[in-house]
């Protein structure tokens, strides 16, 4: 059952801070709210971040405060599901970073080939893009049929979306481009069917694949894995979420495992910094320290 958060002891203010605003204090019980009710817990996410992004639900719902909001998610669960789109971000594309992917396949391939079998974990993978790239990589890569993929969000509605595999034509020739500048050995249409504006890609891509429901604010590791790929999620978390979610891949991550970040994030200030070498850089690419 979910806990309350404990006491908050408010500091004593100086002549030049000012007390909380009042939509600030709205915002925190609403996540707090939104934790007791549905189990969702974003009290550890950014608030200059999540606040943008609920002021754009409170529009939509005609909502003139988050109390307002609260009251309306408290007691419609089908509301509660629209609005995981608003607080979880779902903007990536296929290959996106290419040289993050390139690096992948000249530095840490390399290493990946020498194990039996291969658990890849995408945490945070939304619509599934990332998931695709990483299936597409490993099959030029000869490592596809060693390789389990899990691939985790905490929205359910984007991992249907993932495991659909079905994107807007529109989008394809940024992902051909992409691709191409990741060191792909093919072309990109050999793995999906395009047709009525929509590109839906081979199913023998995710045949590997494990979709789940997880968060890295309150689930634990599920499985020893050799890679961890969670790329444009840290950066929506505080500090302490950060810690935690790192200490998951740690957890997670076998002896000499790799971790991929997103090209804005790092672990620089995080308590596990000094568990992991910098094994690409510039490309965010890590690798686990060896015990001994």
């Amino acid at each position: 059952m979910p806990q309350l958060l404990p006491p908050v002891t408010l500091p004593n203010l100086t002549q030049n801070q000012k007390p909380p605003q009042i939509e600030d204090i709205e915002l925190r019980l609403f996540l707090e709210a939104v934790f007791l009710k549905y189990h969702y817990d974003f009290r550890g996410y950014a608030l200059a971040s999540i606040k943008r992004r609920l002021l754009q639900a409170c529009q939509k719902y005609e909502c003139a405060t988050f109390s307002d909001l609260q009251g309306l998610i408290l007691r419609d669960p089908a509301l509660m599901a629209e609005l995981l789109a608003y607080l979880t971000v779902q903007v990536s594309e296929l290959f996106r970073d290419p040289s993050y992917f390139r690096a992948i396949r000249e530095k840490v391939v390399p290493h990946l080939k020498t194990y039996p079998s291969l658990k890849v974990w995408v945490a945070g993978c939304s619509t599934g893009e990332e998931l695709y790239s990483m299936a597409i990589l490993f099959r030029e890569e000869g490592l596809e049929e060693r390789t389990m993929f899990y691939a985790t969000d905490i929205n359910p509605e984007a991992l249907k979306q993932a495991q659909a595999g079905v994107y807007s034509i529109d989008r394809i020739q940024t992902f051909t481009e992409n691709h191409r500048q990741s060191g792909g050995k093919s072309s990109l249409s050999d793995y999906y069917t395009a047709a009525y504006g929509w590109a839906t890609f081979d199913k023998s891509l995710r045949a590997r694949t494990v979709f789940s429901d997880h968060s890295l604010a309150t689930d634990a590791v599920f499985a020893e894995t050799q890679f961890v790929s969670c790329r444009n999620v840290l950066i929506y978390f505080n500090r302490p979420l950060q810690t935690r979610a790192i200490g998951l891949f740690h957890e997670s991550l076998s002896r000499n495992g790799f971790l991929g970040l997103g090209s804005r994030e790092t672990l620089r200030f995080t308590s596990y910094a000094d568990e992991f070498t910098e094994f690409s850089y510039g490309d965010r690419l890590y690798q686990k320290r060896g015990e001994g």
